[in-house]
């Protein structure tokens, strides 16, 4: 059900968010401070692309720099970005059919708005990570 699921995600909505986030890591990435937000965008957008099946866990290994940077990911772009995913999320949930895939974005709004000090696993495997 997992693959069916990410098979229509992928055709209707996930190559799209997958190519925002891809493009959003390139411009971060073009400075040195931006690096580290650039990669966040790289992970999101692979999480975007494919996220039934898998979800996030946080870092404990993290530390303080990974807490400033979300702090300034959240201030500049995080919210706006979760916004985006709360949006979409309950105009896909109007359908019985969208509901799995409005939850799918319900999903992403945790690691659009804190990317930094998170890992993706597979959902059978939550404690992989740690």
């Amino acid at each position: 059900m997992k693959t069916i699921l990410n098979v229509i995600w992928l055709v209707l909505s996930g190559f799209w968010l997958f190519l925002g986030y891809l493009a959003a890591g390139i411009l971060l990435c073009i400075t040195i401070i931006g690096i580290p937000f650039g990669i966040a965008a790289f992970r999101i957008g692979v999480y975007a692309l494919w996220p039934f099946g898998y979800t996030t866990v946080e870092r404990h290994d993290a530390g303080a720099p990974s807490c400033l940077g979300n702090v300034l990911w959240l201030l500049l772009a995080g919210w706006w970005l979760a916004l985006g995913h709360i949006v979409t999320g309950l105009m896909l949930c109007i359908t019985i059919i969208g509901i799995p895939f409005g939850i799918a974005n319900f999903k992403l709004i945790p690691v659009s708005l804190f990317p930094l000090g998170r890992e993706i696993v597979r959902t059978d495997q939550p404690f992989a990570g740690r």
